[in-house]
This record gives structure tokens, sequence and C-alpha cells, in this order.
């Protein structure tokens, strides 16, 4: 039994734009190469140098996308080798296509090399799906989640999966998503550049994060642990109740250990991993992850929504006033010149707004009726 068509189809999608975005990013100050004809750009070279971390990444960034393209074939009733084949060749259609727009991108050095590697990627992403597909595990899974999750639960589901990504970037506060205060105070700034407003300097000093002193150990303690309270308590709406639900705080509070991580020993180097870790830290998050549980084993879905939604009101509350440490900066420092420069963009904005993206999208659970 093939992976349902609206799924595969969705998460497909969202994986093309990902990749979009991480091969053309930054999308400004493009230009045409000086003195070259549009036939040349066609032509990708062979580089003379090797970046073993940009081949790894290029091989293992394409291969999910091979696996979606593949499943989202066979829920079409494609059969196994014209869903191997198209998916195998429309990856690599889209990394050649995306290869020749780095020519007009600054800072950026399209090759032969890459596109090698992003179709390799994507032609062993299909033959997992394949293997996934034929051996069954495909369909006993499907059926795992038509018991577990309610109905419709996409969105919630792209909401959940976006979360890790807006951790990626970094935040005043351990899982402190939201502070959006800045960005606003910028476009304001922007929007009233030249009138008697901006001239009087009302918006000097009045950016969010501006505050003197570190924030207090209960709210960054509070802060973190509504940070892991949001996305468990809208896995809690989106699953039916039992036993399971014990597992969804800890599970999450070890994804999430792990993406914060994953993005230090990227900016820092792998000794500084865990440099971020403390021992208060540990026990807000073994605290939260119990009462999460006991939260979420009696809780209804439209209780989980409620107490979601004031988790996600004190979290912007709290992230709006921490200030920005030498430790935030020297993260953003390294995040501007860091390898993952390319998805910084992207996981910034999802930080940013994913809070208030799953506000409305609790809210709108809240005023549905269930069935």
């Amino acid at each position: 039994m093939p992976a349902p068509r609206s799924s595969t189809s969705l998460l497909a999608g969202i994986y093309l734009l990902l990749l979009v975005y991480a091969s053309l990013y930054p999308f400004e100050a493009w230009r045409w190469p000086a003195g070259a004809a549009p036939g040349e750009l066609a032509l990708l070279s062979w580089p003379r140098w090797r970046d073993p971390f940009d081949e790894w990444a290029n091989l293992l960034g394409y291969a999910p996308f091979g696996t979606l393209l593949f499943l989202a074939a066979r829920a079409r009733r494609w059969s196994p080798l014209v869903a191997l084949s198209c998916a195998t060749a429309a990856a690599a259609a889209l990394s050649y296509g995306l290869e020749v727009l780095q020519h007009l991108v600054p800072g950026r050095f399209p090759s032969l090399r890459d596109w090698v590697h992003n179709s390799c990627g994507a032609a062993l992403g299909a033959l997992l799906g394949w293997v996934v597909n034929a051996s069954g595990a495909l369909e006993a899974l499907q059926g795992k989640a038509v018991r577990w999750f309610v109905e419709p639960s996409s969105t919630g589901l792209v909401l959940l999966l976006l979360w890790p990504l807006g951790l990626l970037f970094p935040a005043p506060v351990p899982m402190g998503l939201g502070q959006i205060g800045p960005e606003l105070v910028a476009l304001l700034d922007t929007v009233l550049d030249g009138t008697p407003l901006h001239a009087r300097g009302w918006l000097d000093g009045s950016a969010a994060g501006h505050v003197l002193g570190p924030l207090p150990a209960v709210r960054e303690s509070a802060a973190l642990a509504c940070g892991l309270a949001a996305p468990c308590l809208l896995a809690g709406v989106l699953t039916r109740p039992g036993w399971g639900r014990l597992l969804v705080a800890p599970a999450l509070a070890l994804l999430a250990s792990a993406v914060l991580a994953f993005s230090t020993a990227l900016n820092f180097g792998p000794q500084h991993a865990w440099a971020w870790v403390t021992p208060r830290l540990v026990q807000t998050l073994l605290a939260t992850s119990l009462l999460l549980g006991a939260v979420l084993l009696l809780s209804s879905a439209r209780t989980c929504a409620a107490l979601g939604l004031v988790a996600l009101t004190v979290l912007v509350a709290i992230v709006a006033a921490a200030p920005a440490d030498p430790y935030y900066a020297a993260s953003l420092r390294a995040w501007e010149q860091g390898r993952f420069i390319r998805f910084s963009g992207l996981a910034y904005w999802v930080g940013l707004l994913w809070p208030y993206l799953a506000m409305l999208w609790l809210v709108g659970r809240l005023g549905r009726r269930d069935r």
C-alpha cells in the first residue's frame, strides 16, 4: 500500500522549497557574471579543490528529496521502476538548474562535483524509498500513524516538523523562539525614515531585548520550560489519548538537545557542542518532561490547545525582554560567518515566527468543533 498522496506530495513540495532556499540564499545583490555568455553559464566545471563537508552535505541533503519523490510517484500508482527513474531524473534536473542559477548569486560557486553528489544522493534516497515501500514497513508505519494521530493533522504536523529548524538559529534563551521585537523595530525605523517621528529618535533604545543585566534565573527556567511545553502540547492536540503520550516530552527534549548541540558544534567546534548545558537547564528539562508527561496523559486535545496557548504567550513575553548576552552575540557572529549561512535566514525566520504561527493554529483548533 503506497503512502498517502497528500502527505508525501506536501512533504516533497516543502523539501523542494528548502533546497531552493539553501541553494540560492542570499536573495539579494544577484548579478550577471562579467563577460559571460548565456551558453557559458550552462556549462558546469569540475573544481580543483575538495571539501568533504560540502560533499557529504550535498549527498545527504538530496537523499530525503529522492525518497519523497519516489513515494509521491508510487502514491499515484506509478510502477516502482518508473517512480525510481522519474524521482532521480527530477532531482538531478532540479540540482542542475540550481547550480546554473548559482552563477548569479554572490559568494556561491557552482560546480559539476556538487551536481554529481546531489544526483547520487537523490538516487540513493529513491532506492531507499523503493526498499521501504517493498518491505511493507511504510504500510505498517502508516497504520500506526492512523491510530496515533487525529484528523485533520497535516498543518499541525508541519508546524511540529518546523520547530527543530527554528532551534538551529541561536536564541537568547535555549528553546526561546519568537523574539521578533528587534525586527519590528527595524521595520518601523525603515517605514518612518524621513518622517518627524523618526527625526525625534523615539525608536532609539526601544528594541526588544535591550535590557541591562542578565535574565533572572527563574525567568530563564520558565522560558526553557515553556519552550519545551509548547511543541509537546501541540503534539498533544495532534495525538489521540493514550499511554504513548508519555514519550512525547522526553522525545522532544532529546531532539531539541541534539539540535542545539549540533548547531553549537557547527559554530564553535565539536568540543564545544554541549557548552550551553548547565545543571539548572538539565533539572528544568527533567522536571518539565515529567510534568508534561502527566499533563498529556490526563488532558484532552482541547485542554492541550488551551495550555499550549498559555505556554506560548508566557514564552514570547519572557523572550521579548531577554538581553543579548556576549554568548548570544558570539553565536550570531558564528552563524554569519559559518558554513550554514545558507540556512541561517530560513532558520532565523522560522524561529521568529513559529510561536505565532502555532498560536494561530491552536486558536483555530479551539474554535473547531471536534467530530
